[in-house]
């Protein structure tokens, strides 16, 4: 099988689109991250798996502490800007001042999390974080999630 092969068959598996943010000593940071997954209630544990080659990824790692924005339909060139290089990510945000890292305030959640562990796989760092706190948008303005299906970004409708 062919890296393109993989990727175009485990394309058909849709994704949640989140943007995962810390501050540092020099600022705001964040990257974009579909690959958010829960991974146990007892502790609460969240994963995510950059790039071995993501230049954010580093500066994430030593805060030690970032917030996962879970993106909504709407956020689709929000996130292509915080998956791109080279632009000022948070150039015109409004943005909240969480206990772990900027919170964007249109995103549907927030996961505060603290680093816990990383494991080398393959390409990508497979990142394990204990969930500090959590929070959500109130009921009425839940909005449907960005998810990202086949190399394109897309909502599901019809839940809210």
């Amino acid at each position: 099988m062919t890296p393109q092969e993989f990727r175009r068959v485990l394309g058909h598996l849709p994704t949640g689109v989140t943007v995962i943010t810390a501050q540092t000593p020099a600022g705001q940071v964040g990257m974009a991250a579909n690959s958010v997954t829960s991974v146990s209630l007892e502790p609460p544990l969240v994963l995510f798996c950059p790039s071995r080659t993501s230049e954010t990824w580093p500066q994430l790692r030593e805060s030690g502490r970032f917030t996962i924005n879970v993106m909504a339909h709407h956020h689709e060139d929000l996130t292509a800007r915080f998956a791109a290089k080279g632009v000022e990510r948070f150039a015109g945000l409004d943005c909240i001042d969480g206990p772990t890292g900027p919170r964007l305030r249109d995103a549907l959640a927030w996961i505060d999390c603290e680093l816990r562990d990383e494991h080398d796989a393959g390409d990508h760092t497979i990142v394990v974080a204990d969930v500090l706190e959590i929070s959500s948008a109130p009921e009425e303005q839940l909005k449907p999630p960005l998810v990202f299906f086949r190399g394109r970004y897309g909502t599901f409708g019809g839940v809210v």
